[in-house]
Parts: C-alpha cells; structure tokens; sequence
C-alpha cells in the first residue's frame, strides 16, 4: 500500500500511510498548515527578488530600496548587490520551504537565520526614510515575517 490520499465516497478524504506507520490527523493538519504558510513565505518572497533582478537590469526602482538613496537607476556596484540580494531571499525562501518539509532539505538548517533576518528587513524596511519603500516593503515583510512564524511553531 502506498502513501496517499484516498477520498472516501460521502466522506472527507482519508490518508493511508505504509503499514505501520502513525500519525494523527493533528500532525497532518499542522503539516499541511506549516506547507501552505512555507508557499506563502515563498510567494511574497518572490516579489522582493522580482525587483531586486529589476534594479539589477537598469530599472529606475532605486526609491524602492537602500532607503531611496538612488531614487533612479542604481549605480553598478548597488545593482551587483541587488542580485545578491535576489539569491539571497531564494535561499531565505528554500530554508522556509524546507523546514516545512517542501524542497531541499539540505536548506533547512538556514530557517532560523532565514527568519531572523526576515524580521530584520521588516524592522529595517519600517524604518526606511524612503516613504515607498516602507508603504510597499513593510506590509510584504510583515507577512512574510508571520508566515516564517507560523513555520517556525509547527
């Protein structure tokens, strides 16, 4: 017998797990729970990366970072360390996403640094002078700082 999920006619869906093996509808719950705030994270996380490869290019983003210094392009030095930046919230996101038990395993480990800095850019990001980089980052680290959180107590 193979693990799965096996819908029941009339009924909720029932799992099935090799012989025995236990695990309560609790744990499946709070896995499941932990799986979805893991995407989530991942999600959110996607934007910051999409417009850190943005101010990488040459797009004139630089208002929404580094605390509006360059309201403009970002210089070229800036624009290397935006996709630093990039790589590093992919790897952020991998170690969310394999605490919960999605992806490289080998990331897991990373979780609890991945969710200190989170909290860190949300403290830094609610602090910015820049007024668009707080309106927009802040709301974004907010969640993903939560979603962490709930991946972290599960």
């Amino acid at each position: 017998m193979g693990t799965g999920v096996d819908p029941t006619p009339g009924g909720p869906p029932t799992v099935q797990f090799p012989a025995g093996t236990r695990l309560s509808m609790a744990a499946v719950s709070a896995q499941s729970m932990a799986q979805i705030l893991a995407f989530a994270y991942a999600g959110l996380a996607a934007l910051p990366v999409l417009m850190h490869l943005a101010n990488a290019a040459g797009a004139p983003l630089g208002r929404l970072t580094v605390g509006g210094r360059f309201p403009g392009r970002l210089p070229t030095a800036w624009r290397a360390l935006a996709l630093v930046q990039a790589a590093l919230l992919c790897i952020m996101a991998g170690a969310v996403l394999a605490r919960a038990g999605v992806g490289a395993l080998p990331l897991a480990p990373l979780f609890w640094p991945a969710f200190a800095l989170t909290f860190l850019s949300l403290a830094a990001n609610a602090a910015s002078p820049s007024r668009p980089e707080r309106l927009l980052w802040t709301p974004v680290l907010f969640l993903m700082a939560a979603a962490a959180l709930g991946v972290g107590l599960t």
